[in-house]
């Protein structure tokens, strides 16, 4: 059931993993990016603090994409090669029951409009106990889950 306003959780209260959205992941990565100095700092508290990075290959393809045409064919294919390389970040492949359950997302978010890979992120973070994103994305506070920010 969706929550009635944004749950932000302050950097301090440190969860046992983190699911990252493409927001955040492009944030990261753009200087120019609104969200990117508060990206960073809450990348590098996660990595200090060791909490374990979750995410999908569907939000690698939405961060692609958006680095591929906003920045080019190198920084996107950096992007991946980088996240792929840290021991930090697991990526997880949805399955059909990931499917079905993104489909009961979309149906009970309705009329809220969200997209099929945020309600496969919500049925992979539901399926993992997983309560916890980073990101910017007010999607993942309206159904329920805290966006993990705000440090201080």
């Amino acid at each position: 059931m969706p929550s009635r306003g944004p749950r932000i959780a302050r950097a301090a209260a440190v969860p046992a993993r983190l699911f990252v959205d493409s927001g955040a992941w492009f944030a990261l990565r753009s200087r120019r990016d609104q969200h990117h100095a508060e990206a960073d700092r809450l990348f590098r508290e996660a990595l200090r603090r060791r909490v374990p990075l979750l995410t999908t290959n569907l939000v690698l393809a939405e961060t692609h994409r958006l680095t591929l045409f906003r920045a080019g064919l190198r920084p996107a294919l950096l992007m991946l090669e980088r996240i792929d390389a840290s021991p930090s970040v697991t990526i997880h492949f949805p399955t059909a029951d990931d499917h079905a359950a993104a489909r009961g997302w979309l149906a009970r978010m309705a009329p809220r409009p969200v997209t099929y890979t945020d309600a496969v992120s919500f049925a992979v973070m539901e399926k993992t106990g997983c309560g916890h994103v980073l990101g910017f994305d007010q999607d993942f506070a309206a159904a329920g889950f805290t966006l993990w920010g705000r440090l201080g």
